[in-house]
C-alpha cells in the first residue's frame, strides 16, 4: 500500500513537469516567433532611404521657414537613428535573456513594450518621410500654381493697356493694384529661387488672392462705370428736357420735389463715381441700383402725367355725355314713379332713393366744373382729374344700376297686379269647383269646422278682390293676400276629398258589413253608431273609424280591401 502511493506521486511529479515544460517550450517559442517578427520590421526600417531623402533635400539649401523646418526633420530622424534604434536593440536583448532563463510573463510584458517602442518609430519615420516629401514637392507645386497666377496676372495688364477707357476714374487705383501684385510675385520668386518654399507658398497665396480679387473687380467695374458714365446722365438729362417740356405745354406735377429729385439722383451718381475710382465696387452696385429705381420713378411720374392727359381728352365729352344721361334717366324715373305712385304704395323709398341720386350728380356736375376751371387755368394734375373721372364712372355706373332696378321694380307692380287679378279669378273658380263637387256628392249635410274652413277661404278670397279694386293698391299686402288664398285653397281642396272619400267608404263599409249584422251584435252596434256620425253629425271620418275597426275585427284585412277597391275605382263612386 505504501510502495503504491509513492509510485502514484512519483508519476504525478513526472506529469506536472513535462507539462511545465511543454508550456514553457510553447510560450518560450511563441516569444521568439514575436522577436522574430521585430527583427524583420526593424531591418526593414533600418533599410529606408530616409538618410538619401534628407540628403536629397539638404542639397536644396533650403532657408527661412523651409530651412527651419528641414532641421526638425532632420534632428527628428537623428534622433530616431541613434537613440531610438539602440533602445529597441537593447529591449530586444532583454526579451532574449528573459526567455532563455524562463521567466515567461517577463519576457511577454518584455517583447510588447520592444513591438510598442518599434511601432512609434515606424510611426515617425513615416511622418518624417511624409515632411520630406513635402518639402521636395513645395518647390515644384509653386512653380506650377504661381504659374496659373502669373497667367492670369498678365491677361489683367493687357485688359488694363487694351481697355483703359472702360475702366474710368478707377483705372490709376487699379495700376497701383497691379503693381502691387507684381510686387507679391517677385517677392515670390525671391523666396522661392533662394530655398524657402513653404514662406513662398504663404506670398503666393496672397498674390493669387490679390489677383482673382483685381480680375473679380475689373470683370465689374466696366458696366458700373458705363452706367454712371453715360446711361445715367443721359437719362437725367432726358428727364430733365422732358420735364421742362410738359412745364411749358402746361403739364401740372403733384411732386412739387421733382427737380430736387432729380438733383438728388445726380449727386449720389458723383459719389458714386468717387466710390468707383477707388474701386469699391461693393458699394458703386448698390447705389447704381438704387439709382436705376429712382430714375425709374422720375420717368413713370412723367408717363403718368401723359398717359393722364390722354385718358383726360379722350373721356372729357363721355363723362359730360353720362352725366347728362343720368339725368334724364332721373327726370323720367321721377315723373313714373309720381305716375307709378297714383295706383300703387311704393314700400322701398324709391322716391327718396332717386332724389338722392340727383343730388350725387349734381355735385359730380359741380366737381367737373371745378375740373375743368382749373385745367383751362393749368392749376391741377391731369393724374388727379384721371382719378375723378375714374370715381365718377364707378358712382355713375351704380346711379345707373340702381336706377333700372327701381324701374324693374315699377314695371313689375303692374306685372304683379295682373299675375293676381288672374290669380283671384282663378282663387274664385276652384272656390265654385269645390262647391259643386261637393253638392253633387248629395251628403247629408257637412261637419261645421269644414264650413267654418270653407267660409274663411271665401272671405279670404273676397279681401284679395277687394284689395285689388283699391284706388292706390299695396302689392306687397296683395302678394302676402295671393300666397295666404293659395295655401289656403290647397288645403281646402285636399280636406274636401279626404271629407267625400270617407263619407263614400263609409258607406261601401256599412254596405259589406250588413251580411255580419245578425250573426255579430257588436257589428249591428257599430253600423248603427257610424250610421248616427254619418246621419246626424256628419262625423264621416269618425263614422268610417267606427265601422272599419269593428269590421276589421270580424274580417281581417276587408277594411284594406275595400279601401283599395275604391281608390283604384273612385269614377264609378
Amino acid at each position: 500500500m505504501g510502495s503504491n502511493l509513492i509510485i502514484g506521486i512519483v508519476i504525478a511529479i513526472i506529469l506536472a513537469v513535462a507539462i511545465v515544460y511543454f508550456v514553457g517550450y510553447f510560450v518560450r517559442k511563441k516569444t521568439l516567433a514575436r522577436l522574430d517578427e521585430i527583427e524583420r520590421r526593424r531591418e526593414e526600417l533600418f533599410d529606408l532611404p530616409v538618410i538619401e531623402e534628407v540628403d536629397e533635400v539638404k542639397k536644396m539649401h533650403l532657408v527661412g521657414q523651409s530651412q527651419n523646418t528641414f532641421r526638425e526633420w532632420n534632428q527628428k530622424w537623428t534622433d530616431i537613428s541613434t537613440t531610438a534604434f539602440a533602445d529597441l536593440e537593447s529591449q530586444i536583448l532583454e526579451v532574449e535573456s528573459l526567455n532563455e532563463t524562463f521567466r515567461f510573463m517577463k519576457a511577454k510584458t518584455a517583447v510588447e513594450d520592444a513591438e510598442i517602442t518599434l511601432l512609434n518609430m515606424e510611426q515617425d519615420v513615416a511622418e518624417i518621410r511624409n515632411g520630406l516629401k513635402e518639402l521636395r514637392e513645395s518647390e515644384e507645386r509653386n512653380s506650377l500654381q504661381v504659374q496659373k497666377a502669373l497667367d492670369m496676372y498678365q491677361e489683367l495688364k493687357k485688359r488694363m493697356r487694351e481697355e483703359s477707357d472702360a475702366f474710368g476714374p478707377a483705372y490709376s487705383e487699379l495700376q497701383k493694384q497691379l503693381k502691387n501684385i507684381e510686387i507679391e510675385f517677385t517677392q515670390f520668386v525671391t523666396l522661392n529661387t533662394s530655398g524657402d518654399p513653404v514662406e513662398a507658398r504663404e506670398v503666393l497665396a496672397t498674390a493669387e488672392d490679390h489677383t482673382y480679387h483685381l480680375e473679380d473687380v475689373m470683370d465689374r467695374l466696366p458696366a458700373l462705370y458705363e452706367e454712371l458714365n453715360k446711361t445715367f446722365p443721359d437719362q437725367l438729362k432726358e428727364i430733365e428736357e422732358g420735364y421742362q417740356k410738359l412745364t411749358e405745354d402746361h403739364f401740372v406735377f403733384p411732386e412739387e420735389n421733382f427737380l430736387a429729385d432729380i438733383q438728388r439722383v445726380r449727386t449720389r451718381i458723383e459719389n458714386s463715381m468717387r466710390d468707383l475710382a477707388k474701386t469699391e465696387v461693393n458699394l458703386v452696385e448698390p447705389a447704381n441700383s438704387d439709382t436705376a429705381n429712382d430714375i425709374d420713378n422720375l420717368y413713370s411720374i412723367m408717363e403718368r402725367e401723359i398717359e393722364a392727359k390722354k385718358y383726360v381728352l379722350k373721356n372729357r365729352q363721355i363723362i359730360a355725355d353720362y352725366v347728362a344721361h343720368a339725368t334724364k334717366n332721373n327726370r323720367q324715373l321721377l315723373i313714373e314713379i309720381d305716375h307709378t305712385a297714383q295706383s300703387y304704395t311704393l314700400n322701398h323709398n324709391e322716391l327718396g332713393r332717386v332724389r338722392g341720386f340727383q343730388t350725387e350728380v349734381d355735385e359730380l356736375v359741380r366737381r367737373n366744373t371745378s375740373y375743368m376751371e382749373a385745367m383751362e387755368a393749368h392749376t391741377i394734375p391731369y393724374s388727379e382729374v384721371q382719378e375723378f373721372y375714374k370715381d365718377a364712372y364707378k358712382i355713375l355706373d351704380d346711379i345707373q344700376n340702381q336706377q333700372v332696378e327701381i324701374d324693374d321694380s315699377l314695371r313689375e307692380l303692374r306685372r304683379g297686379e295682373k299675375v293676381a287679378q288672374e290669380k283671384v279669378e282663378n282663387f274664385e273658380f276652384q272656390l265654385r269647383n269645390l262647391k259643386r263637387f261637393v253638392e253633387k256628392q248629395r251628403l247629408p249635410g257637412l261637419p261645421n269646422d269644414y264650413l267654418e274652413f270653407f267660409f274663411m277661404v271665401t272671405d279670404h278670397v273676397e279681401g284679395l278682390n277687394k284689395a285689388l279694386n283699391k284706388i292706390r293698391i299695396n302689392m306687397e299686402d296683395i302678394n302676402r293676400y295671393v300666397a295666404t288664398c293659395q295655401e289656403d285653397l290647397e288645403k281646402l281642396e285636399a280636406e274636401t276629398h279626404e271629407l267625400v272619400d270617407a263619407a263614400a267608404l263609409t258607406e261601401q263599409m256599412m254596405q259589406y258589413a250588413n251580411r255580419y249584422r245578425h250573426s255579430h251584435p257588436d257589428i249591428r252596434a257599430s253600423i248603427d253608431r257610424s250610421l248616427d256620425l254619418f246621419t246626424n253629425t256628419y262625423q264621416y271620418q269618425e263614422a268610417l273609424d267606427e265601422i272599419g275597426t269593428a269590421l276589421e275585427r270580424v274580417e281581417p284585412g276587408a277594411f284594406n280591401r275595400i279601401e283599395n277597391f275604391y281608390f283604384n275605382h273612385r269614377e264609378l263612386a
